[in-house]
């Protein structure tokens, strides 16, 4: 399969780990108050791979929480940062150490980036992260109805992606109808940020499987169309995202999920693998 991968820019892009915030009580579906741990800082515990259910917090954001303080510059972040590309610690005390990112959350606007144990327990809240941006502008020579962003080339070569009478089959954890599709549709740009699985039928996610999603799993979004902008709803398309943040509280809201290729036109075919995740990929890469 080729790709233009060779004209593609590579270039840095910038933020530091940002500090959780306390906003007030957040309310359940059914209207309860509670307090939990949310988004941002350094999840110690939490990690690409990981359940992205059970957990007692909402729109837990796996590894380490980053942004730039310059909204601007924060948008560039987050769009030129691709899910795979390289992140490189540049100050602290495991400065030099090499993570990757793992997608974007829109709403915060935060950077999600994946680093070894031994390195986020060397981390601070201080600490800067340069990623060297690249993958967006990706095509695949012959599917030119086939929108690819925010996917690191070296990656998108490992995912053992199949052509097949003109379609393109993808190596998914799961397949996601687009009724269940909720918070963040409408967001302009789907090159940045996420929009989340509605979780509060829990009868509906268990039926389908999808209770058992993991941060990183790669997912099968049906009738979605995301070529331009979030979320839209068309027959025969369809979208491939990442998890990238937990099941969350609120109504509306659950596991957030980063775009990384959408066509209009039934082009994109789901192959269940249990292994499609961004851990199982990043493993293959050494980074």
């Amino acid at each position: 399969m080729k790709t233009n991968r060779s004209t593609l820019v590579m270039q840095s892009v910038q933020g530091k780990v940002q500090h959780p915030s306390f906003n007030g009580y957040r309310l359940t579906t059914d209207g309860e108050p509670l307090i939990l741990p949310a988004t941002a800082g350094i999840t110690y515990n939490v990690k690409v791979g990981d359940p992205a259910f059970g957990l007692t917090g909402d729109h837990v954001e796996p590894g380490v929480s980053v942004k730039n303080e310059n909204d601007g510059q924060n948008a560039a972040l987050a769009i030129l940062s691709c899910v795979g590309n390289v992140a490189k610690l540049i100050s602290g005390d495991a400065k030099g150490a090499i993570g990757y990112v793992a997608g974007t959350h829109g709403g915060v606007e935060h950077l999600i980036v994946q680093f070894e144990q031994s390195i986020l327990e060397q981390m601070t809240l201080d600490d800067k992260i340069l990623v060297k941006g690249y993958g967006q502008g990706l095509q695949i020579k012959g599917y030119d109805e086939v929108k690819v962003m925010s996917l690191d080339p070296d990656l998108f070569e490992l995912m053992d992606i199949q052509e097949s009478d003109g379609k393109l089959i993808i190596p998914v954890a799961a397949v996601i109808p687009q009724h269940l599709m909720g918070s963040g549709v409408g967001s302009p740009y789907a090159q940045k940020g996420d929009y989340d699985l509605i979780t509060s039928d829990r009868e509906e996610i268990k039926l389908l499987g999808l209770d058992k999603l993991r941060f990183g799993d790669f997912v099968y979004l049906q009738d979605c169309d995301n070529t331009f902008g979030m979320g839209g709803c068309l027959k025969g398309s369809a979208s491939i995202g990442v998890v990238v943040h937990s099941d969350c509280i609120k109504m509306g809201h659950g596991p957030g999920i980063t775009i990384v290729m959408s066509s209009k036109k039934p082009i994109l075919e789901a192959k269940i693998d249990k292994s499609a995740n961004l851990a199982e990929y990043m493993e293959k890469m050494n980074r």
